[in-house]
């Protein structure tokens, strides 16, 4: 789920492009902190909980940018839950979510999906460039 510590650090540099653009920055610079901190990711299950109290108010309120942003730190407070090997955990595809609802996100926001993307994969090479 966590190959190479690569889903702790998509979370991270994803939550640095959002962050300038968020009103409510809250909960997403708590995910901030438990990402850099395992012994913080069994709160991350109380934190979903807080975080979808304001996804339904934001879509009740017709906030698109601030459903969507709620969506995404759903998610990564989800998959900090599931990495925490606690009881209960969340559906197991968490992880896959994560850059869907970025890509949403970056969409609300006004941030292209090339610029989405970057954050991700940065100047890496396309593993499998040898073959094409």
């Amino acid at each position: 789920m966590n190959y190479g510590s690569r889903i702790l650090d998509d979370i991270w540099c994803l939550i640095e492009l959002f962050e300038p653009h968020c009103e409510d920055r809250s909960s997403l610079t708590q995910i901030k902190h438990m990402v850099r901190d395992s012994t913080t990711w069994p709160k991350a299950h109380a934190l979903f909980h807080e975080i979808r109290k304001k996804t339904l108010a934001a879509e009740e309120a017709g906030s698109r940018a601030k459903a969507c942003q709620y969506l995404f730190e759903e998610i990564c407070a989800k998959t900090l839950y599931n990495m925490s090997r606690s009881s209960a955990p969340f559906d197991p595809d968490s992880p896959y979510w994560v850059l869907p609802n970025a890509l949403y996100l970056s969409r609300a926001m006004g941030i292209t999906d090339a610029e989405c993307i970057r954050v991700i994969i940065g100047d890496r090479a396309f593993p499998y460039s040898h073959l094409e």
